[in-house]
């Protein structure tokens, strides 16, 4: 476990130090011209050692991560540009957002959550794994909140990203057995969407006066009311119909990992 805080403490403080250079603090995607990677290694990967259930089987990934590799070099070397369509740039960031999540949880495992690492790293000034810049992508350095918030929920108004976004844990969306194309994103997203909601696990639409929610919902209230209320996005997917004046809770959310 040493050899694993020192490998991201140096990857950490090479990125502080790039970053004093630069006389900044964030980072932005890349607008060099890039060809959009085929997602075909991560798809493989995915259906390796990800089960119908979503839930991953690390131990042998571990094992076993250099097509995990593959697939983050790729991701590294192709950083999005402004001529690829908006759903080749989503596509990308989705996918890297779960690549590296399984790459920081492969780089700690054993742990029984996402959350252990913010203990285990103890990097001043970073809490959570979430803001650990261990990313680079093209010329840019990043972590995971970077291409959540930064990127992601910044430059795309597309709350069923929300469904798509897998940070490890048994309350988060279902890890997808597939990679996510642009061709089909699409109909990727609302699926995730639809099986999200059907989850009872994760969402309780008990009748249509009343439902227990997921604190995606609670969490990320805006994303889903920007152009409607968050009973009609709700009516959208949901296996039953709420009315507008439905009540509303929601469900203790589980970081536990999301291991087979």
């Amino acid at each position: 476990m040493k050899i694993k805080i020192v490998r991201i403490m140096k990857k950490y403080l090479a990125t502080m130090i790039i970053l004093s250079f630069l006389g900044c603090g964030a980072v932005s995607a890349s607008n060099a011209e890039s060809t959009p990677p085929d997602h075909a290694v991560f798809d493989r990967l995915l259906k390796r050692y990800v089960d119908d259930y979503g839930l991953v089987d690390y131990k042998s990934l571990k094992e076993n991560r250099d097509e995990l590799d593959a697939y983050l070099s790729i991701l590294e070397a192709n950083a999005p540009s402004d001529s690829w369509t908006t759903n080749e740039r989503l596509a990308y960031w989705i996918n890297a957002y779960n690549a590296f999540t399984l790459d920081l949880i492969v780089e700690f495992y054993p742990v029984s959550s996402i959350k252990d690492i913010g203990a285990i790293i103890q990097i001043p000034f970073i809490n959570t794994p979430w803001d650990i810049k261990f990313i680079k992508i093209g010329e840019e350095l990043y972590d995971l909140n970077n291409i959540e918030h930064g990127i992601i929920r910044r430059e795309f108004d597309e709350p069923r990203i929300h469904f798509a976004l897998v940070c490890a844990a048994m309350s988060c969306p279902r890890l997808r057995n597939e990679a996510y194309e642009a061709i089909r994103l699409e109909e990727q997203l609302s699926s995730a969407a639809r099986e999200f909601l059907a989850d009872t696990a994760k969402n309780r639409i008990i009748n249509s006066a009343e439902a227990e929610l997921s604190k995606i919902f609670l969490w990320y209230g805006g994303d889903f009311k920007e152009e409607q209320s968050l009973i009609s996005f709700l009516n959208t997917y949901a296996p039953i119909q709420l009315a507008e004046d439905a009540s509303l809770d929601y469900l203790d959310y589980s970081w536990e990992l999301n291991e087979q």
